[in-house]
């Protein structure tokens, strides 16, 4: 099915919506996607725009859940000069930073990269999709191929050895936080929570005011995370606005 996003100056995005099929995140609950013509041209400020309407992206492909009577996923975004670190957050910084050195450059296949890819996937992810088809053209679809915005690949070395990996999209308005794998033998360095210290750093340097961390699910484990950097703010399909715990907010249906 067929549905257009206007785009200003009278220009409309042409857009997709799927058939039903099973929730990535949530065990037996039927889900909708509703996604971007992979041949639409998206500029930044297209992105942007995007972003901001609560869509992702993954790969060449830019989307966001259209589900029947369910609006679990909650697009989120942390305003990065309002940010207050926890005590978690702060003892975390102060064991990672002194010791890891950061560096970034552009989204281009590099082999010790996708080996921690692997590795991570198998360790963290092994009863998924992902880990299942975890090879080098799937890893270069989903974080290396060129699909028309920016990209920057955040490394963390300790002793010179590559541990992590932030992959982040520089918007107009923020970075938005696309994928963050790391050597799941340092689990207590919890090298997610510093990837996430990490972009909010970046933004600030680069003064961009938002980190877009895609989408929060209450009820998902491995989604709990993000409602601990605070402030944050939650897309409820119209506006932004501040997400405090146990509101409920989602998508309008389509």
């Amino acid at each position: 099915m067929m549905h257009g996003l206007g785009i200003g100056r009278g220009g409309t995005l042409p857009l997709y919506l799927t058939g039903e099929h099973d929730c990535s995140y949530l065990d037996g609950v039927r889900a909708r996607t509703l996604f971007v013509d992979p041949g639409a041209r998206i500029d930044g400020a297209t992105y942007q725009m995007l972003i901001d309407q609560g869509f992702r992206r993954s790969g060449a492909h830019v989307y966001r859940p259209a589900c029947r009577g369910c609006s679990a996923c909650v697009p989120v975004r942390l305003p990065v000069d309002a940010f207050a670190p926890n005590r978690s957050q702060r003892r975390n910084w102060r064991l990672n930073a002194p010791d890891i050195t950061l560096s970034d450059g552009p989204a281009v296949f590099r082999e010790e990269q996708f080996e921690l890819y692997r590795r991570y996937l198998t360790a963290r992810h092994a009863d998924g999709a992902m880990a299942d088809d975890a090879t080098e053209d799937s890893y270069r679809r989903f974080l290396v191929e060129s699909w028309g915005g920016t990209t920057r690949f955040i490394e963390f070395r300790l002793d010179g050895r590559l541990v992590g990996v932030a992959v982040t999209d520089v918007l107009e308005q923020g970075l938005s936080a696309v994928y963050t794998f790391f050597d799941p033998e340092l689990d207590a360095r919890a090298l997610g929570t510093f990837g996430v210290l990490v972009q909010i750093r970046t933004a600030r340097r680069l003064g961009r005011p938002y980190l877009y961390l895609g989408y929060w699910i209450g009820a998902s484990r491995k989604m709990v995370y993000k409602e601990r950097f605070r402030p944050i703010e939650a897309w409820d399909g119209r506006h932004w606005r501040r997400f405090e715990r146990g509101q409920t907010l989602g998508f309008d249906e389509l």
